[in-house]
């Protein structure tokens, strides 16, 4: 039955096969992150008293999980956006209508990922949880960037991840921080810096990784060529891909193991105690495990509808590659994560908030972006860290005035504000872009570096 379940990795780590369930569901909140947190806000109690009338007990297991995967979400009503897509897909509507539809059929899942993720913790334990959902966390991006590199097409790939770490520090958060100040308007919002600074450590080494391969591309001179020089672009660009997975690995034993204490989700003690049944597992292990691979599938199949139709999508909506990818894929595909950021921010729990827009700007930089380079260089496609001037400085501006707003620990509406001006200033620049992706800065390169290998020989990071 998919009822409540005990988690039984409490009761081997305690070694008290009497534990209460107050107990175990404390310990477990100790391994919740953020993004857990978040996601929470968006799910609704399921009613299985009908369910349990059903006399037979494997269609009883089945009612009862379809009830909490399905429709234990606010967001159940965009489910069948799903359907829809695959089926305009095989009667031939219109690809910008499968765009859309692909689209809003990913936000759903995205947050039932999350859910999936954190049941499955009940039974790993609060570490491997963590790491799991941490894995797991932005699997929606990683997906569309894997499929988009398989259809060759980089520069989707690098305005898509760019556009999520915007999201993430401008959007999000500003919109967090300006609901919640206004909200609280007549109370002091404050927040612990502490996970903050390491975040910001974290994106200004990974901005370092994105700045230098550009910088390479001005040091043209005489005895320099164009092949040569995008050749030592790709070169590094591999290496510090190395270098930034590495720096992730270190980010995670540190948040999941050394100072989980820096990490651990704001939360009222006073308030849990009155909700504690919602703190155990609602399925089981392998119903969990099954659905968590089957809504990957799903994601993965949506995913390619969305590589294979937007450049048709540009063309019928008069909006180019680079605004869908930067502006409208990240604000659709991570929309629950959002708004469970903003919803914590209205009860001023800002650490919540905070955790959710950094720490996915954070995974995002320095570990999707690394991760498709690397698959980028298995593949044989020639991928790099440079995503040209224009897109690299509002990296740059992004992460610097994010820093500046956090500095004192402390927040009012007027902070957000500025963060969400400075997005739609970005917004503005690239919704009038217009240019053809072969004359953007961001390819700059891209096509003598399809034979630079084969030419100079290439170095110990060239394929």
């Amino acid at each position: 039955m998919a009822g409540i379940v005990t988690e039984p990795w409490s009761v081997a780590e305690n070694g008290n096969p009497s534990i209460t369930a107050k107990g175990s569901s404390r310990e477990l909140r100790l391994g919740r992150t953020a993004h857990n947190m978040s996601s929470s806000s968006l799910r609704k109690k399921s009613d299985l008293r009908v369910i349990q009338k059903v006399p037979y007990k494997g269609l009883k297991d089945f009612l009862s999980n379809l009830q909490e995967v399905i429709l234990g979400t606010k967001l159940a009503i965009l489910f069948p956006a799903i359907p829809a897509a695959i089926i305009c897909t095989y009667c031939g509507v219109s690809q910008p209508w499968i765009f859309g539809l692909s689209l809003l059929g990913l936000t759903p899942l995205a947050e039932r990922v999350s859910f999936l993720t954190e049941q499955l913790a009940f039974y790993t334990g609060p570490t491997l949880g963590g790491l799991l959902n941490a894995t797991c966390g932005n699997a929606t991006e990683l997906i569309i960037a894997i499929l988009a590199l398989t259809n060759n097409k980089v520069a989707v790939v690098k305005y898509s991840l760019l556009g999520s770490i915007l999201s993430n520090l401008l959007l999000v958060l500003g919109t967090s921080l300006f609901c919640g100040g206004i909200a609280n308007i007549r109370r002091e919002q404050r927040f612990d810096r502490k996970q903050a600074d390491v975040n910001f450590f974290l994106l200004l080494l990974g901005f370092l990784c994105h700045l230098l391969p550009l910088l390479v591309g001005y040091l043209k001179n005489g005895e320099a060529s164009a092949a040569v020089l995008s050749d030592m672009q790709l070169s590094i660009s591999r290496g510090f891909s190395i270098v930034m997975l590495i720096s992730y690995i270190a980010y995670l034993v540190f948040q999941l193991w050394t100072h989980r204490q820096l990490f651990d989700a704001q939360e009222q003690e006073d308030e849990y105690d009155d909700d504690v049944e919602q703190e155990t597992a609602v399925i089981s292990f392998w119903s969990g495990f099954t659905w968590l691979v089957g809504m990957t599938l799903v994601i993965a199949l949506l995913s390619e509808y969305v590589v294979a139709t937007i450049e048709e999508a540009s063309d019928k909506w008069n909006l180019s590659v680079s605004f869908i990818s930067i502006i409208l894929l990240p604000i659709v595909g991570n929309a629950a994560e959002h708004a469970g950021a903003v919803i914590f921010a209205f009860k001023n729990k800002l650490d919540i908030s905070l955790g959710v827009a950094l720490g996915s700007a954070t995974q995002i930089g320095l570990f999707v972006v690394p991760l498709t380079i690397i698959v980028a260089w298995i593949l044989g496609i020639n991928m790099d860290l440079n995503f040209g001037p224009l897109e690299t400085g509002c990296l740059a501006v992004s992460i610097i005035i994010t820093a500046f707003t956090l500095q004192d620990g402390s927040s009012h509406y007027m902070k957000g504000l500025v963060l969400l001006l400075c997005y739609f200033i970005i917004a503005i620049c690239f919704f009038v872009d217009k240019l053809p992706q072969k004359q953007n800065a961001i390819h700059l390169g891209h096509q003598a570096m399809n034979n630079v290998v084969t030419a100079t020989g290439g170095g110990v990071f060239s394929s």
